[in-house]
């Protein structure tokens, strides 16, 4: 009677952070790391086209206070200044089923590679004065909304620190909608999005949809992060394969590795094409990388697409 192979499985709940954490302590080390001002610092301020209001939030400059609407509505609201250009850093991190495996030589699960680089790009972004936003393909966190000033890196380490992973994008097309819809509809050109995912699971058309996002002249990276594991297909024997999202289950061996690692190449290059057709930007990386040398990868892909 032959043996089952083992199956490898591992579904949402609370993140797996390994070596990776603390996030906000690790973030700080690896934003150091980095050389700052990865890209021009927002302009905003007196002198440049009014650009509407939004309500207060600590650590915003107090210069900017409407004082008159405190009188009039009884809240406490920023006037925004803007010129052509938005530098403002939209973060968007996938959360969903298959971000949470963690192989045995990782240093910790998909999501917490993400959450570490996103929250350091966070860090540089605050530092070179740019406002920073976060939101998530699935997941259990609320997102967060772009503010700058020293208090928008704790928020964003906050809704990192509480996200689990949850959710099959794969069968639900909301995920992806709901995370790109409100920066399609508000980032301005020069803008830049970060997209932190496996890029596995994803539904027909993702491709499409974020390389779209690139259009108005917003500067696009995707930044594919894959476990070891899936990078390298180290198997070499009979293992049972159950995906995250989804209910696929499949048995494979060591000669499955060859059409494994082409199809993978070939579905890179498939994203790598989609998104320099739209001026967009594609970056590898591994849950063993350098997070230093990961978000260096990030930056130096921001200036290519500027």
């Amino acid at each position: 009677m032959s043996k089952t192979p083992p199956a490898i499985n591992i579904r949402s709940g609370a993140l797996d952070w390994g070596t990776l954490a603390p996030i906000r302590l690790r973030a700080k080390q690896v934003a150091e790391g980095v050389y700052a001002g990865s890209h021009r610092s927002a302009r905003r301020g007196a002198g440049v086209e009014f650009g509407g209001h939004r309500s207060y939030a600590p650590g915003d400059d107090l210069r900017w206070l409407d004082r008159r609407s405190l009188l009039l509505h009884d809240r406490l609201l920023v006037r925004q200044f803007e010129t052509e250009t938005d530098r403002a850093l939209r973060l968007v991190v996938d959360a969903t089923r298959s971000m949470s495996y963690r192989g045995a030589k990782a240093p910790g699960a998909k999501l917490a590679f993400c959450a570490l680089v996103a929250a350091a790009l966070a860090r540089l972004a605050v530092t070179s004065g740019d406002p920073v936003g976060l939101t998530y393909i699935g997941g259990s966190a609320r997102p967060v909304a772009v503010s700058g000033g020293r208090e928008a890196f704790e928020r964003i380490v906050g809704s990192l620190e509480t996200v689990t992973s949850e959710g099959d994008a794969h069968a639900d097309l909301a995920y992806l909608d709901d995370a790109l819809g409100s920066i399609a509809r508000a980032a301005r050109r020069g803008s830049i999005v970060v997209v932190l995912s496996d890029l596995l699971d994803l539904p027909e058309g993702s491709r499409e949809r974020i390389a779209a996002v690139a259009a108005r002249g917003r500067i696009v990276v995707v930044v594919q992060t894959l476990d070891p594991d899936e990078a390298t297909f180290p198997f070499d024997q009979s293992v049972r394969l159950r995906a995250l999202e989804g209910e696929h289950l499949v048995e494979s061996d060591e000669e499955a590795r060859e059409a494994y690692l082409a199809a993978l190449e070939a579905e890179r290059r498939k994203w790598e094409e989609t998104l320099i057709s739209r001026g967009g930007r594609l970056v590898s990386a591994r849950t063993d990388d350098d997070p230093v040398m990961t978000v260096r990868a990030i930056a130096q892909a921001v200036q290519r697409g500027a």
